[in-house]
């Protein structure tokens, strides 16, 4: 990468492959580029601060892989963008700094993806990991899901030494994840182990996805599919994908917040999968999820900022922008009590004002294959549509 900003009119818009949805997003992470660490940022804010870049270390490097794990599947890339030296770079951050495990494994994920030599620090590293299964205990399901699909990634890519860890990886999330209810458990144990996330379903759902198509694996595959039928019919009204759930019962325990990235990125990975293997409504799910993000959401407005490129992150409870306890609270209560949580007022609904560079990174991911979803890559809230001569 280079050591100044990228510069934007890298790619001429007349004539550049990638679609207005990916293009307004390659925009936006022109703004989040920090050059003197060679990453996209945390967070940039979007309340209006003279520097709304704000970096986190372990949180940039982590968020630039998930960055370029979206490059990889676009047409064209800004010729400002170094992959190879800004993968490398960041990837042996991972050593260095305190990063979460599935940070390690978006490393495995990104490297097989951009057929780029995974540096030896992280690969011994990510072994010693994969080799202590009584470690695994201690995985949450992203960790488990990231790591799955990385190993999976390197195997298709020809890794033969990753391959032996794929099937006892499955084998544990199959044993201590899998509910029966169509959800997964966000840990292998604990208290805290039925109270899981809307990511926690995607990166399981998606993990299992890999490993079932991989290994011919039907359970996985049976499982992915359970898990996407069981979101689909708990999305809200407006498409909006809850945040919050009761794993075991198979219960939305809070909707909020509401996160930009799900309905345009995170739910679209899954659903591409979905889609694939025909599940019922996938397809509508999709559409309807993205459009909450166009305005077609409780609070009627777009979560769009188009003079930067970049969107708004989520709709919360105004009274929890700075606190998560009251949440934690309610969800305990609701899991307990048997009750099922719904959308609240709008007055009581408010905007969290920043974008965070993976957020991006996943539009990239999600969308940059896809030629058949006009209404949504060619949408006109991301731009003039220029068709070359």
């Amino acid at each position: 990468m280079n050591s100044s900003p990228i510069k934007s009119g890298t790619l001429t818009p007349e004539f550049s492959q990638n679609s207005p949805l990916v293009r307004y997003a390659l925009r936006g992470l022109e703004r989040c580029w920090l050059p003197e660490h060679g990453c996209w940022s945390h967070i940039y804010h979007l309340d209006g601060r003279a520097s709304p870049n704000e970096s986190l270390r372990r949180s940039d490097v982590f968020y630039t892989l998930n960055v370029l794990l979206g490059m990889s599947r676009i047409k064209e890339v800004p010729s400002s963008i170094n992959l190879s030296e800004t993968f490398y770079q960041n990837a042996v951050q991972l050593t260095v700094l305190s990063v979460p495990k599935y940070a390690l494994g978006m490393a495995l994920w990104v490297s097989a993806e951009l057929s780029l030599e995974l540096p030896e620090q992280v690969r011994r590293e990510v072994k010693a990991l994969l080799s202590d299964q009584a470690g695994w205990k201690t995985f949450r399901a992203q960790d488990l899901g990231m790591l799955l699909t990385g190993v999976v990634a390197q195997a298709r890519a020809g890794g033969k030494e990753w391959v032996p860890f794929a099937a006892p990886l499955y084998r544990f999330l199959q044993e201590r994840f899998y509910t029966g209810s169509g959800l997964f458990f966000d840990a292998a144990s604990g208290f805290r182990r039925r109270f899981a996330s809307f990511a926690t379903q995607i990166y399981l759902s998606i993990a299992c996805y890999h490993y079932g198509e991989f290994a011919g694996e039907s359970s996985a595959l049976a499982m992915a599919g359970a898990c996407v039928r069981k979101l689909i019919a708990l999305q809200g009204p407006d498409g909006e994908w809850p945040w919050f759930f009761d794993a075991a019962g198979g219960r939305v325990l809070d909707f909020y917040e509401v996160y930009s990235v799900h309905q345009y990125g995170m739910a679209p990975a899954l659903l591409e999968w979905a889609e694939r293997y025909r599940i019922r409504g996938a397809r509508d799910a999709l559409i309807k999820g993205f459009n909450w993000v166009l305005g077609q959401n409780q609070l009627r407005r777009s979560m769009l900022v188009p003079d930067l490129g970049l969107t708004i992150r989520s709709q919360v409870r105004k009274q929890e922008l700075t606190t998560r306890a009251p949440r934690m609270l309610r969800a305990i209560k609701n899991a307990y009590s048997g009750h099922e949580s719904g959308l609240i007022e709008n007055a009581g609904v408010g905007l969290r004002l920043e974008c965070r560079s993976y957020e991006l990174g996943w539009i990239l991911w999600s969308f940059g294959q896809r030629g058949d979803l006009l209404e949504l890559t060619h949408a006109s809230a991301f731009g003039r549509v220029l068709i070359p001569a």
